[in-house]
């Protein structure tokens, strides 16, 4: 029998309405019931009283690569339910595993195992699926990925990869010719495509997304930037409005001046927070690997020992802070950055993203600093304070 849940005075923001005293009905995997008080007369299996906390949909991570020790990339069923488990504490409730550049069987590892693992989890985050970053990237804007591996799209492996039916969104460099095809290969498929480690100039960029392309990876990062007379792969990012920006808000990646202009650019519906999270993430201050190279992890900025940065130690609940404070705006203006605008560039708002009756009861509870009180992931509790 399919257990119910009934939040009751919390602070309710959907994409209609605020409501201050509001209350959520779930049962099973769904959103039965919402409102704002009084609710009427309604039995539930567990009763929780919000006291004020601010409920919002699930955040959604389509960029995150591991954390507490783990990496997607170690391809082991263990460290997916181990990062699953620990994204849920900070309000996770479904993400993108992600690859990094690296040898073919290496990504055929990690793919062939979130295949199977992905779905509900029984006590984290549900794994929709695969983020392919790389290898299909340019080396001249390699940020910390391994330029050993770096190569344009060879047809018989990169359907191999697609093949496998797990990836929904593949970040790529689309200056090379090579890689042009597989746009529109990837669009056929409803796979959504990206812009990354790119040095795309800005009509390189403008005829990607004629061929499809509608995504813009850790934007700023990894990417030529603005000039006023060459308004390169940033310049066209921001202002095309078919691309959805990926935004790392950690303070450490992007200035929050920089975030302000990119809100300014996209609005409240085309910008994305993620992590970009790494082994590191969770763990505090130490020296962690990627791949096999060692990175230092030293006031929440992650780096190789050359300095270069290398993922982040970011949650998504810090991000969505660190965003309100950058820009000056209010939870109510940007909640979608960390959910709904996510479940549209991979083609999920249809269920997941926001909080509307028939969705799937991805929900997080909240206080004002954004610090996560509980986590609902397809109407089972995953995570209490």
């Amino acid at each position: 029998m399919d257990k119910s849940i009934l939040i009751t005075n919390a602070h309710v923001i959907t994409p209609t309405a605020e409501w201050p005293n509001g209350w959520l009905l779930t049962r099973g995997r769904h959103i039965a019931l919402m409102g704002s008080v009084p609710h009427p007369e309604l039995t539930a299996d567990e009763v929780i009283d919000a006291h004020g906390l601010t409920l919002l949909p699930g955040f959604i991570d389509v960029h995150v690569h591991g954390g507490v020790g783990h990496e997607v990339m170690d391809a082991t069923p263990d460290a997916l339910h181990t990062l699953a488990k620990f994204y849920a504490q900070n309000g996770v409730t479904s993400f993108l595993a992600t690859t990094w550049t690296e040898s073919r069987e290496a990504i055929t590892a990690a793919l062939k195992v979130v295949a199977e693992q992905q779905g509900a989890q029984p006590d984290g985050a549900t794994i929709l699926g695969v983020h392919l970053e790389g290898p299909y990237l340019n080396v001249a804007k390699r940020g910390a990925q391994n330029p050993t591996y770096f190569r344009t799209a060879a047809r018989e492996e990169a359907l191999a990869f697609l093949d496998f039916n797990v990836i929904r969104l593949l970040s790529i460099a689309p200056e090379f010719t090579e890689n042009q095809w597989l746009i529109g290969e990837c669009v056929r498929r409803g796979i959504t495509v990206s812009v990354a480690h790119s040095a795309a100039t800005y009509e390189q960029v403008r005829h990607a997304v004629s061929l499809g392309l509608t995504h813009a990876t850790h934007t700023y990062n990894a990417m030529v930037g603005l000039d006023h007379r060459e308004p390169g792969t940033l310049g066209a990012v921001l202002t095309t409005p078919e691309i959805a920006c990926e935004l790392i808000a950690d303070n450490i990646h992007v200035h929050p001046a920089a975030m302000q202009l990119l809100f300014a650019a996209k609005g409240p519906d085309r910008v994305i927070l993620i992590t970009d999270a790494v082994r590191g993430a969770g763990l505090g201050d130490g020296e962690y690997t990627i791949d096999n190279r060692q990175v230092i992890v030293r006031a929440g900025a992650v780096r190789l020992i050359s300095g270069t940065l290398a993922g982040s130690a970011l949650t998504l609940n810090k991000g969505l802070y660190n965003f309100m404070q950058a820009t000056g705006q209010p939870l109510s203006a940007v909640w979608k950055t960390s959910s709904l605008n996510a479940a549209r560039a991979i083609h999920i708002a249809d269920r997941k993203g926001s909080l509307e009756v028939g969705k799937d009861a991805d929900l997080v509870l909240i206080d004002d600093q954004i610090n996560v009180q509980l986590t609902i992931a397809e109407g089972v509790i995953v995570y209490r304070a």
